[in-house]
């Protein structure tokens, strides 16, 4: 068989058309690759821009977004020339008592029992129609008032008439004390010409008492309520103390210094999964009277984080009427509130004086605004993990680019290889 030879000029011809094939292979992939970065550049450029756009929308919409009202101050609907109204039963509520000549139309009950009965403040000097009593003394005076207790049953029933103190239960509701324990206050200084009346059946006694202010008592308002008590047994034969009454407030007259205080504040952030909604933060707080007087307080509670960014405030909830001495816990749920690392939950408390009956034109006593506040951390976490996912995404882009561009070297130096090696291995005629 006969070899063929190629001449010189041929063998570098073909030697040259493999170099330049190679180079033009190494350039084709030169491009790719660059094409592939760019490419790979942008996507994660466009996932970062994409992410801090939201970012900032969402915050931006946080930041300008007007929050729920909160203004702190007392209901101005509410009636301060009398003690509101409340309702005439204490413990359990029996249907309000007519007029003493009225047929009694009572609802059903209770207890399964056929005792009804009624009570109302008597009409005398100090008022008439009166939803419960009210008075203004000095100390070391007294005065005289009554009590209609309407027996609604055909046969006579005895009760039994005494005053109680009052307080103030966690519900923000005047209650008084338990039959059988002792006042100290107000509840001591009514006193009864005797302790139990007995009324016909459908008749209506007048019980006349008495108040009297100790000479030592200290200025202040004072709660309590005047009671008819009924020993009465139900359907299962249990003996049951049925009280039905009305309230009684007295302001003693002297030194007047009312004040409001909040402590105990505490926050906590409830976040969301979404990381680009807000979440909740819940403010709990305790109020107190700490003068002597009865006070209408009202109350605003506002969120916010760093610098007071992304304020936001609470829908107004009002508080009770409040008797000296006593305190109240609340939680409040403030909505919209953005992780913005850690949040800070401010309350104020203002209050106004409770006027006493017959003081109506006297001037209003100030009370200073009482603050309070607590901070918690606020961490979006939900955010932090979207990044984290969006970052190793980015990271993972790039090293699959960099497997990928070590790959094309590693073919574009074995084909030049390979060409060098042919061109060598070609015989020279």
């Amino acid at each position: 068989m006969a070899t063929q030879h190629l001449s010189p000029q041929a063998a570098r011809d073909g030697a040259s058309q493999a170099v330049q094939a190679t180079q033009d292979l190494h350039s084709a992939q030169r491009n790719v690759r660059a094409h592939q970065r760019e490419n790979g550049h942008s996507h994660a450029l466009w996932l970062l821009a994409v992410l801090a756009v939201t970012l900032v929308v969402g915050l931006l919409v946080s930041l300008v977004a007007p929050g729920a009202s909160a203004v702190a101050s007392p209901a101005a609907a509410r009636t301060v020339a009398l003690p509101h109204v409340v309702s005439a039963a204490v413990g359990q509520v029996d249907p309000a008592a007519p007029a003493p000549d009225a047929p009694a139309e009572p609802d059903a009950p209770a207890v399964t029992t056929p005792v009804t009965w009624g009570v109302r403040p008597a009409d005398t000097v100090h008022g008439t129609d009166r939803p419960n009593y009210a008075y203004g003394l000095e100390p070391g005076t007294s005065l005289d008032d009554a009590i209609i207790v309407s027996n609604y049953t055909e046969g006579p029933l005895t009760f039994r008439v005494y005053a109680a103190d009052g307080y103030m239960t966690e519900a923000g509701e005047l209650d008084l004390l338990p039959a059988g324990e002792e006042s100290k206050a107000l509840g001591s200084w009514v006193t009864f010409e005797a302790d139990d009346v007995t009324i016909e059946g459908g008749g209506t006694a007048v019980v006349p008492f008495t108040v009297t202010v100790p000479a030592d008592a200290t200025p202040g308002d004072y709660a309590a309520g005047v009671v008819s008590s009924l020993l009465v047994e139900n359907a299962e034969g249990v003996s049951v103390d049925r009280r039905l009454g009305s309230r009684m407030h007295l302001r003693v007259a002297g030194d007047l210094v009312p004040a409001v205080v909040v402590d105990d504040v505490s926050v906590t952030y409830d976040g969301t999964l979404n990381p680009f909604a807000a979440g909740d933060a819940v403010v709990t707080f305790t109020v107190t009277n700490d003068g002597n007087t009865r006070l209408a307080p009202g109350r605003s509670v506002r969120v916010a984080g760093p610098w007071g960014a992304g304020a936001q405030s609470a829908p107004r909830v009002e508080l009770p009427e409040m008797l000296p001495g006593t305190s109240l816990t609340r939680t409040v749920t403030v909505e919209g509130v953005w992780p913005l690392g850690r949040v800070k939950g401010s309350v104020t408390v203002s209050a106004e004086v409770v006027t006493a009956i017959g003081a109506a034109d006297a001037a209003p006593l100030p009370v200073a605004p009482a603050t309070g506040s607590a901070s918690t951390f606020a961490v979006p976490w939900s955010a932090l993990a979207l990044l984290v996912l969006v970052v190793g995404g980015v990271v993972l882009q790039r090293r699959g680019a960099r497997r990928r561009r070590a790959s094309d070297e590693r073919k574009v130096a074995e084909a030049v290889a390979q060409a060098l090696k042919e061109r060598d291995e070609q015989p020279v005629a």
